[in-house]
């Protein structure tokens, strides 16, 4: 790349599909999944999220709709679109849309091989704050995600997205 004085530099851009996350709450508790990330060398928790690569061209809604199945064993009544934030602006091209989960039963849960040692967990609100604070849940997308809910819950129903 070239910076605005002209001198060159290596910018590393990293090319990746848009994804969701998904915020499964019941009323009362929210539905979180733990599993090992290998980047970071350690389990953590984080809400359900990822892309489907086929068939291509699924609506986010209908991502967010597989993952929460395949991840969290739940299904999903209503799915409230909270926002799209990008993940990293400086690093990445891809974002996540956010969705709000209600209504959930369970369903047999589907997951990928790599998501074999995957474990669910509920929690209130106060527990995943606290899970934030330990340095157990440290998913940008999920803490962000969170945020969107809090910011959708103040909104009058007419002004919330959906």
């Amino acid at each position: 790349m070239t910076r605005p004085d002209g001198t060159s530099a290596t910018y590393a851009v990293l090319h990746a599909p848009d994804y969701v996350v998904v915020v499964p709450f019941d009323g009362e508790r929210f539905h979180l999944v733990e599993q090992y990330r290998h980047p970071v060398g350690r389990r953590l928790w984080e809400f359900p999220q990822g892309s489907v690569t086929q068939p291509d061209g699924l609506p986010p809604e209908a991502v967010a709709a597989v993952e929460l199945a395949q991840e969290s064993g739940l299904a999903a009544d209503r799915l409230d679109l909270l926002g799209f934030l990008h993940e990293s602006t400086g690093r990445s091209t891809n974002g996540f849309h956010a969705f709000l989960a209600t209504d959930l039963a369970p369903v047999v849960a589907a997951r990928d091989p790599e998501e074999a040692d995957m474990r669910t967990g509920t929690f209130t609100l106060d527990e995943v704050w606290q899970l934030i604070e330990d340095g157990r849940l440290t998913d940008a997308s999920s803490v962000a995600a969170l945020a969107l809910l809090a910011r959708w819950q103040s909104l009058p129903p007419q002004s919330a997205p959906r």
